[in-house]
């Protein structure tokens, strides 16, 4: 099968490619180019030393290498989704998007193109068939799990996804590349926005949104000044540094208001809450919206799933109902719903 292999540079796609050849497929080997936003240096999975360690390890394995220019692809998919987010006082998730749009969108595109009949990545997941329907799983290395960034995938897209890694550790990806003597075998893993090298996302924001950095004033929940900000942007719901106020109890980031310049601080008990509201969800192991539902819904990636019911409301829209009061995850945050080791949908979290 001809399989065109997304290759950042790092030790994970570069591994899946490798594993992929020895395994008898044609491997293609395609970097995208993506805007990489940084003061100086040339780092980052997505600038140049990236495309050239990806080349690298091309070379190594004897398969056709290219690179794509998807620049304007990915501002236009990413960046933008990325800036705007932040300007309405949402906390945007752009792997999530990047996965969809671009990895499994555009690139998907151009691998059929060329006769392609999969796209490959170093996600760790798996995509098993169940009942006609081709079903989204956790990666067997709960730590490395990347299922929740792929929850927006749809059922063409998990239909033509390879993930050679999500039955392996990293350790054990690690491992490979280094008795495969691949050249990224001691790289260390890339950050998570890969398109900003520095991390810091406000120059971003300055040039493209410059209203997200707007001062404004920070209140209690009962609206008293308690001091001012440069910019809701820089603040997410649930934060508890850098709040630029000093206070004789423990506060929170309980409300982002960006049409007020407002930032809401509050005790941690004010984050709670028995419910939250999705919108635009992805229903993977449904044809469409099913009956309420039992899962385990995850609200932040790094941490646990927990006990909920999930009862769709029309319109793309669900409710996670916990069986827990749950300190909820900032708005445009994702939520995901999970049946044992199996993706059932997501979407992203309302105010």
């Amino acid at each position: 099968m001809r399989v065109v292999v997304g290759m950042s540079g790092g030790v994970d796609s570069s591994t899946a490619a490798a594993l992929l050849k020895e395994a008898g497929h044609e491997v293609i080997g395609v970097t995208l180019k993506f805007p990489v936003l940084r003061a100086a240096g040339g780092g980052g999975c997505c600038g140049i030393a990236g495309i050239e360690d990806a080349r690298g390890v091309a070379d190594r394995l004897g398969i056709p290498f290219y690179v794509l220019d998807y620049e304007a692809v990915f501002r236009r998919a990413v960046i933008d989704y990325f800036v705007n987010a932040y300007a309405s006082g949402l906390t945007p998730n752009p792997c999530v998007e990047c996965n969809r749009r671009v990895k499994f969108g555009e690139l998907l595109t151009y691998a059929r193109s060329i006769g392609a009949e999969a796209v490959a990545t170093g996600h760790y997941a798996r995509v098993a068939e169940r009942g006609g329907r081709h079903v989204l799983l956790r990666g067997l290395d709960a730590a490395r799990d990347q299922s929740y960034f792929l929850y927006a995938l749809s059922q063409e897209q998990l239909r033509r996804a390879l993930f050679p890694l999500g039955e392996r550790t990293k350790e054990e990806t690690r491992a490979l590349a280094r008795e495969m003597k691949l050249p990224v075998a001691e790289k260390p893993g890339s950050q998570d926005v890969c398109f900003l090298d520095s991390g810091d996302y406000r120059p971003l924001l300055a040039e493209r949104r410059p209203e997200a950095l707007r001062p404004g004033e920070i209140v209690d929940m009962d609206g008293r000044v308690l001091g001012h900000h440069a910019g809701v942007a820089n603040y997410t719901i649930g934060q508890r540094r850098g709040l630029g106020v000093a206070a004789g109890q423990r506060l929170y980031v309980v409300a982002i208001d960006a049409a007020s310049a407002r930032v809401v601080l509050g005790p941690p008990e004010a984050l709670e809450r028995e419910s939250l509201r999705v919108r635009d969800v992805n229903w993977i192991a449904h044809d469409g919206p099913p009956v309420e539902i039992e899962a385990t819904v995850k609200i932040r990636y790094r941490q646990s799933d927990v006990p909920a019911t999930v009862v769709p409301l029309g319109g793309g829209r669900a409710e996670v109902r916990f069986r827990a009061r749950q300190a909820t995850a900032a708005p445009g945050q994702s939520a995901v719903f999970y049946q044992g080791e199996a993706v059932v949908g997501g979407g992203v979290i309302e105010r």
